[in-house]
């Protein structure tokens, strides 16, 4: 049986999310068993059988259009029609009804964005690499919204207990917003990094104040979910949003 989480967030039924767990596909260790991630050297008929699981699952219009994503800071405009070749870059945003969006995940946080009046959608692969390189301003920009009818949602990711960076990691957040400084705690000449904490302020940096989500610690709960970082060889969540 597929489990997953619900985004908390004030939209309407014709804005749906998201975010898968571990649980109900037909991968076997270290993958098992709900993995969507076709490039972590999974049987690649295992990975086709779980997505069509999903697909079915969640009702989907079609198929959602998955990315290659590359910890970068691009933006792919998905249109009704989708894309003939798998696009690369790390958030997708559309306008149109009955049209999936996908980001996959396994530490890193998956952000949902939902315009007020639920006509414009977004989700982000926000890794450190992406949210360093502005992610989150290049996806609200492509919103005709303004950002203060933009609803956030912040899916399940590493916690702040459990994700140690370097100082190279809190240099390069600090260098885009100073104020960040506070999601970084001193540990054993490391730090331990809030990605929720860093995701909200740089969403508030914007002019986002609907934030909801966070909390949900991939690293800490081996049931429920893949962790690169606890495990390297693993499969992938996806977190996917779109309207009817």
């Amino acid at each position: 049986m597929i489990r997953g989480l619900l985004p908390n967030w004030p939209m309407s039924d014709r804005v749906q999310g998201f975010s898968s767990q571990r649980v109900g596909g037909v991968s076997v260790a270290p993958y098992g068993s709900l993995n969507l991630g076709a490039h972590v050297h999974d049987l690649p008929a295992a990975v086709k059988t779980n997505r069509k699981r999903l697909t079915h699952h969640l009702k989907l219009p079609k198929e959602p259009c998955w990315l290659n994503q590359v910890h970068g800071n691009g933006v792919i405009r998905i249109s009704e029609n989708g894309y003939k070749d798998i696009p690369e870059g790390d958030a997708a945003y559309t306008d149109c009804a009955n049209t999936p969006l996908v980001i996959l995940t396994a530490d890193c946080l998956p952000v949902l964005l939902a315009s007020e009046n639920g006509k414009e959608l977004a989700a982000v692969h926000c890794g450190w690499r992406s949210l360093a390189s502005n992610i989150l301003g290049n996806v609200l920009a492509e919103f005709k919204s303004p950002p203060n009818k933009i609803h956030a949602w912040l899916g399940p990711a590493i916690g702040p207990k459990a994700f140690e960076v370097g100082e190279d990691v809190r240099s390069a957040m600090l260098s885009l917003h100073p104020e960040l400084a506070c999601a970084f705690i001193p540990h054993e000449a490391k730090y331990l990094a809030d990605i929720y904490a860093i995701a909200a302020q740089q969403l508030q940096f914007h002019g986002v104040k609907s934030i909801s989500g966070g909390g949900e610690c991939t690293f800490t709960q081996p049931r429920d979910y893949f962790s690169f970082r606890r495990d390297g060889k693993t499969g992938r969540m996806a977190t996917l949003i779109w309207r009817t």
